[in-house]
């Protein structure tokens, strides 16, 4: 099965994590190399993508705020609340768009518009079966136990 046959979000390729030099050019927006595509759509969909945008957006903030520290001409008070500023604003920005730059990334990667949202969907009914089924046998076990108690 090749990828463009494959069921959107599913890998028909092994998962392969970039190198750290990699991961810092993926942080900073650029592409990876087609081998690492589901690696992509994996950091994308698991169940910590959300931490996982908020660690890339810190890192893409790496520079602005070392230049801010160590090139205005003020005390370390002054630098360090410009930067402190700058941080709340950026992170606000990075969250309110967390999603279309998610979903860009997929998209960069190869994969169609809204396949990541589409596997973080699946994944989520997936769970909330499951936890509906525990739930339902745990009900189950409870009421077997009170007709037990009661005899009946």
């Amino acid at each position: 099965m090749t990828p463009s046959t494959a069921e959107p979000g599913t890998p028909a390729e092994p998962v392969v994590r970039p190198a750290p030099h990699r991961w810092l050019w993926y942080a900073f927006g650029g592409r990876l190399p087609a081998r690492h595509r589901s690696w992509v759509l994996y950091d994308t969909t698991t169940d910590s993508w959300w931490a996982r945008h908020v660690a890339r957006s810190l890192v893409q903030m790496t520079i602005p705020i070392a230049a801010v520290m160590t090139l205005i001409p003020a005390d370390w008070g002054l630098r360090a609340a410009c930067a402190g500023g700058g941080v709340f604003l950026a992170m606000i920005y990075s969250l309110a768009y967390m999603n279309e730059t998610v979903e860009h990334r997929v998209v960069k990667a190869g994969y169609p518009a809204g396949t990541a949202q589409a596997v973080r969907d699946r994944g989520s009914s997936v769970r909330q079966r499951a936890e509906s089924e525990r739930k339902r046998a745990a009900a189950a076990k409870r009421a077997a136990r009170y007709r037990d108690r009661m005899g009946r």
